[in-house]
């Protein structure tokens, strides 16, 4: 069926609406807390919606369903290991960020260790995670591509990549640029909505295309496996198993909730500690609800796809959700579950640029001029999130030849985050470890999950605890050779707040 202009016409009203909203906060923004943190103001439910809508890029909303659609339900044996997880980071990093007027996660590395770990840290953040969010960015161009089908098809793969990565880009560094921190979280909770809305308005739209509805959904997905969770086999190649999921989903979510900025400047956000907790484990909720959803969405596809073959197979798993809602579903929902896929990708966008610009700002640029005012450092936010976002657009760029683009994205997150959680677990858990052994100890774990990522099979659902365990001992064992010289412990440190 295809959009037509009208639909089109949806998408640019909903573009062109939601970056409106973002600029109503653009005057409230005159000092870096407010910039960043959102002046402390921010209620626990809107920033549980923000973190859902933080970590539900368009990756979640294009790939979740493909998953379902290719395999079963085993992805959720990973979703379980992010409850958990949460509630780790909950009890015992959140304490530590309320301790002190921290604006980025790597500020409890120097006050733990000093400038260079604090350094360190912030440094294979920005790497990694601009890496990351190239692919999730990327990720827009294969929405667009099919929105727009024939209207684009005088221009070769590359032009229709580059103006869809752009347009979405440069919408959402607009309100970014302009709002800081409380115009992410509020459209993030718009954004949650809508895209939450519009996959419920697919459900329904499959439901109904599918004869004989639910019962027919479910007896051809059970037959064909598709609701399988469980899988109690032990392999470290196995992506999806009990065990790699509860546990390496535990560990991937305690490095990417408890020391990855994107997360923990919305979690400082939070008018108190409470509310912080709060808004953490209900966000494991939502998100264990929504991908439920997505996954039941990818099996309802198989049983449709299984009843009405198309002529051609799909060429990737990613483009079946997009492509089932350009031509299977009713003008106007169609439009409006396109402009929620979008809504996802800005969502992840902008809180991947105002993490970037607040630890560049506040974790390299004042510590080279502690001296300027408070203007200048909220002039020099923006300009980052500029300069980071033509950043991500070329990244985007290079990783239009990765594979699944969600396992793609994990991948390159996970290597960091092994060693970024294990420095930090050195610093919140012992009083012995020094800024030198945690030093090695990083290296050596970053440096253990690129072997484990480019030389071997194992799953990328391992290599967070790997990569933190080797930290931790390789760390703490250097520290013993190395003692602490600067820096502070944990019950020093608190004696000093």
């Amino acid at each position: 069926m295809g959009l037509n202009a009208f639909d089109l016409g949806i998408i640019a009203a909903y573009l062109t609406g939601v970056t409106l909203f973002g600029l109503h906060f653009r005057r409230r923004q005159q000092t870096l807390k407010g910039y960043f943190l959102a002046g402390k103001t921010i209620p626990w439910w809107a920033i549980s919606l923000s973190i859902v809508a933080a970590e539900t890029s368009t990756l979640t909303v294009i790939s979740i369903p493909g998953m379902a659609y290719d395999k079963d339900f085993r992805f959720l044996q990973l979703v379980i290991g992010y409850l958990i997880g949460r509630i780790v980071v909950s009890f015992v990093f959140i304490p530590q960020y309320f301790r002190g007027e921290l604006v980025t996660a790597y500020q409890l590395m120097e006050r733990r260790f000093g400038q260079r770990m604090r350094a360190l840290t912030a440094g294979m953040f920005l790497c990694t995670r601009a890496a990351a969010e190239g692919v999730r960015v990327f990720a827009v161009s294969i929405v667009v591509r099919v929105a727009l089908g024939p209207l684009i098809s005088g221009l070769n793969d590359f032009q229709r990549d580059f103006c869809a990565i752009a347009l979405v880009t440069l919408l959402t560094v607009i309100y970014t640029f302009e709002g800081g921190m409380t115009a992410a979280i509020w459209t993030d909770v718009v954004q949650q909505t809508i895209y939450v809305a519009g996959t419920l308005v697919g459900f329904f739209t499959i439901l109904h295309l599918v004869p004989g509805g639910w019962d027919t959904v479910h007896t051809v997905a059970s037959q064909a496996g598709k609701f399988r969770i469980f899988d109690t086999s032990w392999h470290l190649s196995a992506t999806y198993t009990l065990w790699s999921g509860v546990i390496g989903g535990t560990f991937l979510t305690i490095a990417s909730h408890g020391t990855d900025q994107l997360i923990v400047q919305r979690l400082l956000s939070a008018r108190s500690q409470l509310q912080s907790q709060v808004a953490l484990i209900c966000s494991g909720v939502a998100v264990f609800v929504q991908f439920s959803l997505f996954l039941t969405i990818g099996a309802m596809l198989f049983v449709y796809y299984r009843l009405f073959p198309l002529a051609s197979a799909f060429t990737r798993a990613d483009t079946i959700f997009p492509t089932f809602v350009v031509t299977h579903m009713p003008h106007v929902v169609g439009a409006l579950l396109i402009a929620a896929i979008l809504a996802a990708a800005m969502s992840n966008l902008s809180a991947a640029l105002n993490s970037l610009s607040s630890t560049t700002i506040v974790d390299f640029y004042m510590r080279f001029y502690p001296a300027s005012t408070e203007k200048r450092r909220v002039q020099l936010s923006r300009m980052a999130v500029a300069g980071w976002a033509l950043l991500l657009l070329v990244l985007a760029l290079f990783a239009r030849h990765g594979g699944r683009v969600l396992e793609v994205g994990l991948s390159i997150a996970s290597v960091a985050y092994g060693a970024l959680l294990g420095a930090f677990l050195l610093g919140v858990l012992t009083r012995t470890a020094s800024e030198r052994g945690a030093m090695v100890g990083m290296i050596c774990g970053f440096t253990l999950n690129l072997y484990l990522w480019f030389c071997t099979s194992v799953a990328f659902t391992w290599y967070v605890v790997m990569g933190s365990a080797a930290t931790f001992l390789i760390g703490y064992a250097a520290s013993r050779l190395m003692p602490q010289t600067g820096g502070i412990g944990p019950a020093e440190e608190m004696k000093c707040v």
